[in-house]
């Protein structure tokens, strides 16, 4: 007899998988964390978000595994590079990195069929104190999202934590874009708010996989997508920084399935 849990799927749509799943989301997610901190040495001055992506691809090739974002929707990259005002989405190219960019790196990868998708923030060369004050704080509200995972809690506590810390420092959360559930597929219920109220929204559950991946702006919180389709920007041109992790619900809290191999969050703030 099986005596795991029974995956099944919540009145909201939510998916709670078994305790056995948890292993092959540790796998795919520990390789995106694994390719983000082999790249980041690469992130200077003069390289292209192009160059980047091209080592990405061959580090998905060279594991064995499959990237999630080539091919999704048409979209032909392994990556997306978002470089100072671009929130989210941004398509790498020939442009070069100049002194001081800030660029958030996201990677999702399929390892025997579970998705591990996960982004974080880069520095060419030197930061200024206002995009170093930027990175710290949404790095920080990521965690303060993190830490109500916990059954009994909701998604709105998920979102309050991170809302209120990033406005208690005068930034914006982006409201345009959001988490979401993952597993077997990219993309799935629930769509994770990175702003709400405390104690509103679905219930946790143990056995559910979701990203939360806040968006904070130095200034104002609304964006534009350009022509393109798919980078989104800052209306006013403000600076914005993301992190995401992959999340799991424990019985008694969570487990972060992409956390760095290499204990780097800043890669080239880590010296």
């Amino acid at each position: 007899m099986d005596d795991r849990q029974t995956a099944h799927v919540t009145r909201d749509g939510i998916r709670v998988y078994e305790p056995a799943d948890f292993e092959g989301m540790r796998k795919a997610g520990a390789l995106a964390a694994q390719i983000l901190d082999e790249v980041g040495p690469l992130v200077q001055p003069g390289q292209t978000t192009g160059a980047l992506d091209a080592f990405i691809t061959k580090a998905v090739e060279d594991a064995g595994a499959t990237s999630a974002t080539i091919g999704y929707k048409g979209y032909r990259h392994a990556s997306c590079i978002s470089v100072n005002h671009v929130v989210c989405h941004g398509i790498p190219g020939d442009k070069k990195l100049k002194d001081g960019d800030i660029l958030n790196i996201d990677v999702t990868v399929i390892v025997d069929g579970w998705f591990g998708d996960t982004s974080r923030m880069y520095v060419a060369g030197t930061a200024n104190r206002k995009a170093e004050r930027l990175i710290q704080v949404t790095h920080d509200a990521l965690f303060k999202g993190i830490e109500q995972v916990k059954p009994g809690n909701t998604f709105g506590d998920i979102g309050a934590a991170i809302q209120q810390h990033a406005e208690g420092h005068r930034m914006s959360i982006v409201r345009d874009f959001c988490g979401h559930g993952l597993g077997r597929v990219f993309h799935a219920p629930p769509n994770v708010l990175h702003y709400g109220r405390w104690g509103t929204g679905p219930v946790l559950e143990e056995g559910m996989f979701f990203t939360i991946e806040p968006m904070v702006n130095l200034g104002r919180p609304e964006t534009k997508v350009l022509a393109d389709d798919w980078t989104a920007v800052t209306r006013d041109k403000s600076l914005s920084a993301q992190f995401e992790h992959s999340i799991g619900v424990t019985a008694t809290g969570y487990e972060i399935f992409t956390l760095s191999p290499g204990g780097l969050y800043f890669p080239s703030l880590s010296e």
